[in-house]
């Protein structure tokens, strides 16, 4: 089968590590249901456009699943579908088993999203939620998401925008020239992406949250024990200077508003359904066309 053609981003200083990454997630487990408040808001908002969605899975994927909350809430909606936790992380996974229940179990899979472990067109449903942001070839994730999916299954999910902490990164451009926050896709891109990589209509919204933390210090612990840190392979090598991380947080203490730190998040959401593999001609000029589609077809006339 060929995947279809998609264009990995330019190794540069914002390249995230993957094993720092799961690192990150590994030491976060055990404090990340508790911490991960911004997540847990975003996966609820997202589960609740899965309302007006008619949805009947027999197999659900949940793409990069975390602790498993959303793994248990998909489960809930979808008694009888076969549910499935994926993660980068181990660890998170071994907390995700605490979600189950006797009579609402899922399965769990330790990968990569960028080559899934599971034979084509085999998934009705890929939720994600916030899990691309930590991507570095998110071209390379979706087509791996419309590979698994049967045609007209659904991909949903979220993830970060441009717009995303660009206080916290404003404030740390004066230390130094190194990276301090990820990079973040723009909407369009994001739609531009999931049309070359199989899907059909997407649709795209975005929304800004705007939250309060009471101090600098209270910001940068729930972004350590969520296990959202600095993964770019641009960050300092060393400790920060302690007279240079003094100018960084005052700069963010100069946002403070009503006695809080205004901190943005934005918010992407996309949906879109797996198309109908592409019709193409042979070497001889005969239009080739998969079984599948035609089994489609008889069955809808």
């Amino acid at each position: 089968m060929t995947l279809p053609m998609h264009f990995a981003p330019p190794v540069d200083e914002y390249t995230l590590d993957q094993r720092t990454v799961r690192r990150m997630f590994d030491r976060a487990s055990a404090t990340y249901a508790e911490a991960a408040v911004v997540q847990s808001e975003i996966r609820s908002r997202l589960l609740e456009r899965l309302d007006v969605v008619k949805l009947q899975p027999e197999r659900v994927l949940d793409l990069g699943a975390a602790s498993g909350s959303s793994t248990r809430a998909l489960k809930q909606r979808y008694p009888k579908a076969q549910v499935i936790a994926l993660d980068l992380s181990h660890r998170m996974l071994q907390r995700a088993a605490r979600e189950q229940s006797l009579l609402r179990r899922f399965h769990r899979v330790t990968a990569d999203a960028h080559r899934l472990p599971f034979r084509d067109a085999t998934i009705d449903f890929v939720f994600s939620n916030l899990m691309l942001a930590w991507c570095n070839d998110v071209d390379a994730v979706l087509a791996e998401a419309a590979r698994v999916l049967r045609v007209d299954g659904l991909l949903t999910f979220t993830t970060l925008g441009p717009d995303t902490l660009r206080e916290v990164r404003e404030a740390f451009a004066r230390m130094d020239r190194c990276t301090h926050v990820h990079r973040f896709l723009d909407m369009h891109d994001l739609g531009d992406a999931l049309v070359r990589t199989g899907f059909a209509d997407p649709v795209m919204e975005t929304e800004r949250l705007v939250v309060t933390y009471p101090s600098v210090a209270a910001l940068l612990n729930e972004l350590r024990r969520s296990g959202a840190g600095n993964a770019t392979i641009g960050r300092a090598a060393g400790l920060t200077g302690r007279g240079r991380f003094d100018e960084a947080r005052a700069a963010l203490e100069s946002t403070r508003r009503d006695d809080v730190i205004p901190i943005t998040v934005e918010v992407v959401y996309g949906h879109a359904w797996k198309g109908e593999p592409p019709l193409h001609r042979s070497a001889r000029g005969e239009t080739v066309v998969p079984l599948e589609a035609l089994r489609r077809s008889i069955r809808k006339s």
